[in-house]
């Protein structure tokens, strides 16, 4: 059996502390204390109604715009309803104070529906609609650019020779690579979807480039936002006639190539994109896309949709209990500063415009790792105890017992099946020792089984063969799937074949993400060739698809032009056929879809007991066994992954500590929901217990750590100030202590009626009098002696 304090001491030589964890090392030479920087936070998701702009210093207004730089938001032009504006106004987010900001020079004309942004030190307006729309007089577009410089508020114009961008308004503007970069937007007459760019770092020479453009570029439309993260630059939604959709769009600044964002493989039930809207904001933060507002099929919404850009899906935000939420909107203007978005002024219900200035919390947790390290398990293939045999040419694939019995109970089964044949073959065998060195979960007690001395384990499934099978098992260990490469067909039909596995293995999730990357995919170019495939197969419901996607007006003679369709099987050209005069009667359904279980509901199901058959690793806790499993605990710890692969203990049992200390049961069992299923909820007293933990084991990232912080800060009670008292004292968090104490002398005469408050230990009610002497004054002690 060996420590995990041993493992600890021969890693901490070359591994660094994580920045967010500090050790004082004064109080003692031989105790290093844990620091959590303990002091005043600002509540996640919470919406502050910050002070409006009064009317001296600024009109209420829309179609403006607003920049960040350093502590301060700075508001140009747009309109009070009855003038177009072009003064500049400053809000300070330290004191929350509004003023003009100061200028000289010659500004902008008033104008709305302009761009600006920020490069340096200097804040760039480009382009807007100008003129009088009280006596709708000399009203046009432009395509001039200014510069205003923070550091001395002076205007200039630039003087730009050559080609330039036609004159537009309602367009999208952001920065990058020292260059602007204009898209679409609206020149008086129609929609636009052109590219311009120009350099801001040399005003001498200077001069528009229009962008060639490729890939699936957006449609013409104007009235929408970009944002650029992860250096991409993206464009959600708009007003673009018609073809008003909620597609999301990014643009690779290198390669100048346009992608549609996929949202097939959102499956039903999962949060959808926010609905088609133009005169929204949409902000960049950390990985996340933060869209607000906008007018949405006649409708203000106010709710804060947030897309992450690594996992590609979508949600609403709940704001903090305590929030003050902003109306709903559109036109209005929004940036960030740190970790907070601001955002100002809009039209309102009854077109009324707004000067308010409102101010959103984003959370800084780091992301999940959960199905990215389940992924690399996948593709290291380290810690393998089974081998598929695919097929009639015995293709082999290798996997963990733990995740595939997890995630399919048709491969479970699969696999008891194949245990209980591999212990009938070795109680036959005549060199069978009398104690047996393997058995199955259904011999051995569950976690009991000796680690590393399993030979692997042997599945033989005819009926899949090995590209499918690979494809499935990488949707077991992440929940995902690649999307088909467009104009590739063969992406297609390989997904065809895993569905037809997924039918087969009863994976009801893997079936629904088959079905709509299919259905996604087909187009004039492959509709035949999947038809015929899903033909074949006996996929119904592909087919049905298909023929449909054919007979459609705008198809059909297309389709049957082609050469596919002079090879395609006499059956299917007169289902073709028929299907085109006479349709089917639509059938419609009020049947919910079974979209089976995700990732993390199978995980979590499986700690709570349904893999304990399959344990393969006792884990000690001051001497108290808890079975899980190896292959599990090395995806999500590199601690333990190192442990396995070089110091596996031979009785397969690891004691678990955090360093020096032993956590409560609770709080291990906190850490391994953590493993399992990235779960972050737990009691504050386990937060104090797993603070150090993602640097200890070496999880993939501290996003345990800033749960543990957060849960900390905002849940320390008088109900639970003892036991996260005793918590602190034995992880020797200092400052938590110091706090806990704070408390308790506050709030002394309700903490003294705790029954928690007799169990303490006798330094820590000593502590506790120290306090008190310490705080209170002997007119307050006698009073609450009199209470008491």
């Amino acid at each position: 059996m060996i420590q995990l304090d041993d493992l600890a001491t021969m890693s901490c030589k070359s591994t660094k502390v994580a920045p967010s964890v500090d050790f004082d090392h004064s109080c003692s030479d031989s105790v290093e204390y844990l620091t959590l920087n303990f002091g005043p936070f600002e509540t996640v998701h919470r919406w502050r109604r910050l002070p409006p702009c009064d009317e001296f210093v600024g009109a209420r207004r829309s179609k403006h715009t607003v920049v960040a730089y350093r502590d301060a938001i700075y508001v140009f032009g747009g309109d009070n309803g009855k003038n177009m504006l072009n003064d500049l106004l400053r809000f300070d987010v330290k004191d929350c104070s509004w003023c003009r900001a100061f200028t000289t020079g010659t500004p902008p004309a008033p104008r709305y529906h302009h761009s600006a942004v920020v490069y340096g030190s200097s804040m760039f307006v480009f382009g807007g609609y100008t003129g009088d729309i009280y006596s709708n007089s000399n009203l046009k577009n432009k395509n001039d650019l200014f510069e205003y410089k923070f550091a001395t508020g002076q205007w200039t114009e630039w003087k730009v020779e050559g080609s330039l961008p036609v004159a537009r308004s309602a367009h999208g503007a952001t920065v990058y690579s020292d260059k602007l970069w204009i898209f679409a937007g609206y020149d008086g007459n129609a929609r636009l979807n052109d590219m311009w760019t120009i350099s801001l770092q040399d005003r001498e020479h200077a001069c528009w480039e229009e962008i060639d453009q490729s890939g699936e570029i957006p449609p013409s439309c104007c009235n929408f936002p970009v944002a650029v993260c992860r250096d991409k630059m993206f464009v959600f939604s708009g007003q673009s006639g018609a073809k008003i959709t909620n597609n999301l769009f990014q643009f690779e600044f290198k390669g100048h190539m346009w992608t549609r964002i996929p949202t097939e493989h959102l499956l039903r039930g999962s949060p959808p994109p926010p609905q088609r809207r133009y005169g929204h904001t949409m902000v960049a933060f950390d990985r996340h896309l933060y869209v607000f507002g906008g007018a949405a099929d006649n409708t203000l919404p106010n709710e804060l949709h947030c897309y992450d850009v690594d996992s590609q899906t979508w949600e609403v935000i709940h704001p903090s209990l305590d929030s003050e939420m902003p109306s709903g909107r559109l036109f209005h203007a929004a940036a960030v500063i740190q970790d907070a978005m601001y955002i100002f002024g809009g039209t309102v219900d009854n077109n009324v415009r707004s000067g308010e200035m409102y101010r959103f919390q984003f959370s800084c947790y780091p992301k999940c790792t959960l199905h990215e390290d389940y992924g690399k398990l996948w593709e290291n293939r380290q810690f393998c105890d089974v081998e598929f045999i695919l097929g009639e040419r015995e293709q082999r694939v290798l996997g963990h017992i733990a995740i595939v019995t997890a995630r399919c109970r048709w491969l479970r089964k699969k696999i008891l099946q194949a245990w209980d044949r591999q212990r009938q073959a070795k109680q036959e065998s005549s060199e069978e020792s009398d104690e047996g060195t393997f058995g199955g979960p259904r011999d051995i007690p569950a976690g009991s089984r000796p680690s590393g001395t399993q030979p692997m384990l042997e599945v033989s499934i005819r009926e899949a063969e090995a590209q499918p099978f690979e494809v499935l098992m990488q949707f077991l260990y992440t929940d995902k799937i690649q999307y088909p490469r467009r104009g590739h067909v063969q992406d297609v039909l390989l997904i065809m074949d895993v569905y037809k596995l997924a039918l087969s293995f009863k994976l009801s999730r893997l079936e629904q993400l088959c079905v709509q990357y299919i259905e996604a995919s087909v187009d004039l170019q492959n509709v035949l060739s999947v038809c015929e495939n899903a033909n074949k197969l006996q996929l119904d419901q592909l087919k049905e698809h298909c023929l449909n996607f054919v007979v459609k007006e705008s198809h059909f003679n297309q389709v049957i032009m082609t050469k596919e369709f002079e090879h395609l099987s006499t059956p299917l050209i007169v289902e073709i056929v028929r299907r085109k005069q006479q349709p089917p009667p639509r059938l419609y359904s009020d049947q919910p879809v079974d979209i089976g279980t995700s990732l993390v509901q199978d995980m979590k199901a499986y700690l709570e007991g349904g893999g304990l058959e399959f344990c393969d690793i006792v884990l000690l806790l001051d001497g108290h066994p808890r079975p899980a499993h190896k292959a599990i605990l090395a995806a999500r710890s590199s601690y333990f992954e190192a442990m396995f692969r070089s110091f596996m203990p031979e009785d397969g049992q690891v004691n678990i500590s955090i360093g020096e200390m032993v956590p409560s049961k609770q709080a291990f069992e906190s850490m391994l929901r953590y493993i399992y299923y990235g779960d972050v909820n737990m009691p504050p007293e386990d937060s104090l217990y797993l603070f150090a933990a993602p640097y200890y084991y070496g999880f993939s990232n501290n996003r345990l750590q800033a749960y543990c912080k957060q849960n900390l800060e905002m849940n320390v009670t008088v109900e639970n100030v003892l036991q996260i008292l005793e918590a602190a004292d034995k992880t020797q968090a200092l400052d938590m202590k110091k706090h806990c104490l704070h408390i308790i002398v506050h709030q002394f005469i309700k903490v003294s009626k705790l029954p928690n408050l007799r169990s303490l230990s006798q330094l820590l009610l000593l502590d506790i009098i120290e306090s008190l002497a310490t705080h209170i004054s002997d007119k307050q002690c006698a009073e609450m002696g009199s209470d008491i």
